[in-house]
């Protein structure tokens, strides 16, 4: 299974939003899309569904920007996967005429292995993956960022 790039960003804009903190200046789709080096438009599509499921809040206008809405001890990494890739089937059996269709044990194993994944990421919190070198990456990030502005 590969993550779709959609996941990858909306994984990113969390971990980012994570960090922030107490910032004077709110993260804007511009500062996120210049960090992590993605097009603005796409990145805004990736905020809108986040902003749908009710993990971040986006405040319009000239002194608006992203906040994480949710809490990073509670917000699961299956769960947001779970939403943003979807929970179909990882081949697409039921829409090709297939002659293994009726005894293939394909299907199930590639049911198993999906579940497993999920099972894993359950274990992982946004708090989990947001500590540590990482969670320091990204406050060094959101430092340069203002250093950057004030200049």
């Amino acid at each position: 299974m590969r993550l779709t790039r959609f996941s990858d960003i909306g994984l990113r804009v969390l971990i980012y939003l994570a960090r922030a903190g107490e910032r004077p200046v709110p993260v804007t789709v511009a500062e996120i899309a210049s960090q992590f080096d993605v097009p603005a438009n796409h990145l805004v599509k990736v905020v809108g569904q986040l902003g749908r499921h009710g993990w971040i809040q986006a405040t319009r206008g000239r002194n608006g920007g992203l906040r994480l809405h949710a809490d990073p001890a509670a917000l699961k990494i299956g769960a947001v996967l779970r939403k943003l890739e979807g929970e179909d089937e990882l081949a697409d059996c039921g829409a090709r005429s297939c002659q293994l269709s009726p005894d293939c044990i394909l299907r199930d194993a590639l049911a198993e292995g999906l579940r497993a994944f999920y099972d894993a990421m359950d274990r992982y919190t946004l708090a989990d993956i947001t500590k540590g070198s990482t969670g320091q990456k990204v406050v060094r990030m959101h430092r340069a960022f203002i250093q950057r502005l004030a200049s």
